[in-house]
């Protein structure tokens, strides 16, 4: 069935299914009790599921040649992610390998990750989405789910200019892996280049995904993906939470 929303009613709906990409371990692998080899485990995850691969995953959705808007978007955030042509020069997977190179993560041992179980599910599931769905829905997939976060309702909203240089340095110095775990903020090039660029470009992408969803009358179809790819990312986060050997007390 095909209920009616508006586009304020629709982006609130969005809203809600992002707000709880909540997950029980976070805390625990943002504060200062987790060990150098659980963090391998989740980062070596996290590369091998979608970043390593997040600019072919969006270059299969601009290949289903939505409109022109959308092309533009998707084309810039692939060739920011490849090049860092919008930000620091370097491809993000690159500056990926360097933070993890900081932590003290050869580059080798991201060559060839062995997925858990549920990542490999995730990430079939990811890939099956952009290869088969509309590109709307693969679209909310990878910009609004992936890449958002529980706060995007209210820093889509709240963030209305750039942020300033001395911003993102105290951004950077106040991140778990500087205060926790030593990482020296030379190495946090990644964080840098996405809060150059990533803050000032939610809100259009949000924008951009209601207005088609509405216009296309596909409001449904995107918010049925995001509560099962919700669902699929928080089994993700559990199987690597298991494999680090922790359990939701």
């Amino acid at each position: 069935m095909i209920w009616k929303l508006s586009a304020d009613q629709f982006r609130e709906r969005l809203f809600d299914v992002i707000s709880r990409k909540q997950h029980w371990s976070t805390p625990y692998f943002n504060g200062s009790t987790a060990t150098k080899a659980q963090l391998n485990i989740h980062f070596r995850q996290e590369y091998a599921v979608y970043i390593r691969d997040f600019s072919v995953l969006l270059g299969r959705l601009l290949g289903k040649n939505p409109p022109w808007q959308m092309r533009r978007q998707l084309a810039t955030t692939i060739y920011e992610e490849e090049t860092g042509g919008l930000s620091l020069g370097k491809p993000h997977q690159e500056l990926f390998l360097q933070m993890m190179l900081g932590l003290g993560y050869p580059r080798a041992e991201f060559r060839d990750v062995e997925l858990l179980s549920r990542s490999f599910a995730f990430r079939e599931w990811l890939d099956a989405i952009c290869l088969n769905e509309e590109w709307i829905v693969g679209t909310a997939i990878l910009t609004l789910l992936v890449e958002g976060s529980a706060n995007d309702r209210e820093e889509v909203f709240n963030q209305h200019q750039k942020k300033s240089k001395s911003e993102i340095e105290d951004i950077v110095t106040k991140h778990p892996l500087v205060v926790y775990h030593g990482l020296d903020p030379e190495h946090m090039n990644l964080v840098r280049a996405r809060e150059m660029i990533e803050p000032s470009n939610r809100r259009f992408v949000y924008d951009l995904i209601v207005k088609e969803a509405i216009a296309s009358k596909q409001h449904a179809l995107v918010l049925d993906h995001l509560e099962e790819g919700l669902q699929l990312w928080l089994q993700y986060r559990d199987g690597i939470a298991r494999s680090c050997g922790l359990r939701q007390v």
